[in-house]
């Protein structure tokens, strides 16, 4: 049984795109979409694909994947097969050159290593791969006039600072350069540079949104993240352990929010800008978020002392909270707070597992 089986989460795509008023704009629009299957790209094709079936705005969803057969997989149980024809599989690895023989009107990136534990063991890839990738979107983007190219970066761009407030798009702290944990925010905030350069020198439109921690029923079991691990945890009726106080803070946001975010951005955006992507009903320590999951699943939270190893995983961020007036101004509003969201994660993925 996949989520698209589930009654709840169906019913969360209905809900999204029934409060999503972009959608409309993107009627018989092609769209590109990178890391389609993963945590936050998956979640935009659900929403893309409930949309086509609620309006029949018959928006085109060109799939990017190293493996087709599994993204296949990944959608085959949506409740309404007739919309499945809107979707085309392309070959397409952000790690190696690309053949990129497609025409969209919109492009979403939005695949990258984005777990703490591939980017601590790859780092040299993880940067590389971020830099990379965007540069080949951009240029086929140059030369094909696509719309818009909308970049998913990350809050990791922020760095360190001393206060608790959340972070404005246009303040930066302290990032060190020179420790490899930082190849994944480093190559993040090249490649916002790189999509703001090629704005100034060949005219490519393109916005960057930057997630929070996005949590929800579509991470997958091997997503190291610790909202995705909290979520596996407790559907398999397991105890919740925290590797540190839990006092970190964060802005965690459900994943169709995020989704609704990024088509918000694609539709409305402005050239190289970029938005946070953060639900101010959802701004929690992790210990919070750990303590809504342990509840939803009648499991434990624990407290347990990290190794060195581990350590070196961790997100270096006391405050890695967001301000999202930016995206809100553009018409854009979170749908699912963290209570909400955390049970609909554990609900969705124990019925997964039945």
């Amino acid at each position: 049984m996949s989520i698209l089986s589930s009654k709840i989460y169906i019913d969360d795509l209905k809900f999204a795109v029934d409060n999503t008023d972009v959608l409309d704009s993107l009627s018989g629009k092609s769209i590109f979409i990178t890391g389609g299957t993963g945590l936050i790209g998956s979640g935009v094709v659900d929403l893309l694909l409930m949309a086509n079936s609620i309006k029949n705005l018959d928006i085109k969803i060109l799939l990017a994947s190293r493996d087709i057969p599994k993204a296949e997989s990944r959608f085959l149980d949506f409740p309404d097969k007739e919309v499945l024809k809107n979707i085309a599989y392309i070959q397409y690895d952000a790690t190696k050159t690309n053949t990129l023989n497609f025409k969209a009107d919109y492009i979403i990136h939005a695949a990258s290593n984005a777990h703490p534990k591939a980017f601590v063991e790859h780092p040299v890839d993880t940067m590389i791969s971020n830099i990379d990738g965007i540069r080949e979107l951009l240029e086929y983007s140059k030369d094909n006039h696509v719309k818009n190219v909308l970049y998913v970066s990350s809050s990791e761009v922020y760095g360190k600072k001393n206060s608790m407030d959340p972070f404005k798009e246009s303040e930066y702290g302290y990032l060190d350069i020179l420790n490899p944990r930082n190849a994944y925010a480093s190559s993040k905030r090249a490649s916002e540079t790189l999509c703001a350069s090629y704005y100034k020198q060949y005219g490519v439109k393109s916005c960057v949104v930057r997630p929070g921690h996005i949590y929800g029923p579509t991470a997958t079991r091997n997503d190291s993240r610790v909202g995705s691990t909290f979520a596996y945890c407790v559907a398999d009726g397991e105890d919740i352990v925290l590797k540190s106080e839990g006092k970190q803070l964060r802005s965690y946001c459900y994943t169709l929010d995020c989704a609704t975010a990024i088509l918000t951005v694609l539709s409305l955006g402005k050239p190289a800008t970029a938005y946070n992507i953060s639900n101010h009903n959802s701004i929690i320590s992790i210990k919070q978020l750990a303590e809504l999951y342990a509840k939803e699943g009648q499991v434990n939270l624990k407290f347990d002392l990290p190794t060195e190893n581990e350590k070196s995983a961790f997100n270096p961020m006391d405050n890695s909270s967001l301000d999202g007036e930016k995206l809100e101004n553009l018409g854009w509003r979170g749908l699912f707070d963290a209570k909400i969201g955390a049970s609909h994660t554990v609900a969705v993925l124990k019925g997964a597992f039945l």
